[in-house]
């Protein structure tokens, strides 16, 4: 039997969670993950040794050998080859202060209360969901799929009706059901705004099995679209000038993306 992945300490989540080059299009993503970003951090910016970072984190040093390596190479691939950089997933907890190698400083103990930072383990991710797959237009999602994960593990799903709300509601709607992170398929950008107001982080662009996607979102390795938009709503039309089928406009004509 392989040997369970040791859960990896973490002391403050990125204040920034996307970098975009300037000047340039692309759809090119590369994600590191909390944990990657966490041994960066204490590494080249605390000018921990690869011990210290260990000890902080609660794993070995060949452990943390192998993500710093990983999050230098996704660093050098973002700046060399001009590729979106996203922060998110992996296999982490927060720390809570009372651990022997604690840092002190800027630890989430520190800026919040113990109570607080023990919360912040736990977090709700959201899913547009049709008949487990992942639905691929935000502003007619009839049903969501909740997923609560706590330590990188989830605990309970659940599947949520709407009860027929529609685009302008359906952010309220997320954000009293708790959810901090979203995953769909396409969006308009009046719905993306009300998200990003709503402090919900958006995942979009993606297909495919809700399931998989959520693991593959706690892992780091999900495969995302930074530049999804939906132009159901840019053409005025109705399913009698065309077939809603045709791939010329809409949900099946813009891969995904409405």
């Amino acid at each position: 039997m392989a040997r369970p992945t040791r859960c990896r300490r973490i002391c403050m989540e990125p204040a920034y969670s996307r970098f975009r080059p300037e000047g340039i299009s692309t759809d090119e993503n590369v994600n590191m993950t909390l944990d990657e970003y966490e041994a960066i951090r204490l590494i080249d910016l605390n000018k921990c040794t690869h011990e210290q970072c260990a000890q902080q984190m609660g794993i070995s040093r060949t452990t943390v050998t192998e993500i710093y390596e990983s999050a230098r190479y996704k660093l050098a691939d973002s700046v060399v080859h001009g590729k979106i950089l996203s922060i998110s997933g992996g296999n982490y907890c927060f720390c809570d202060g009372t651990d022997t190698f604690c840092c002190n400083r800027n630890c989430k103990r520190t800026e919040n209360s113990t109570s607080h930072s023990k919360k912040r383990r736990k977090m709700r991710i959201g899913v547009t969901y049709e008949n487990g797959e992942i639905f691929q237009h935000f502003g007619h999602t009839e049903q969501f799929k909740l997923y609560d994960v706590e330590n990188g593990e989830i605990k309970q799903t659940q599947v949520v009706d709407t009860n027929g709300q529609g685009h302008g509601a359906l952010s309220s709607f997320l954000t009293n059901a708790g959810v901090e992170v979203l995953i769909c398929g396409g969006i308009g950008g009046g719905a993306q705004t009300a998200l990003a107001a709503a402090g919900i982080q958006l995942f979009g662009g993606v297909s495919g099995n809700a399931d998989e996607a959520v693991k593959n979102y706690i892992a780091g390795n999900l495969n995302y679209n930074p530049e999804v938009h939906c132009t159901h709503h840019e053409h005025e039309h109705s399913c009698g000038e065309h077939h809603c089928g045709e791939d010329k406009h809409g949900c099946n004509g813009n891969a995904g993306n409405c």
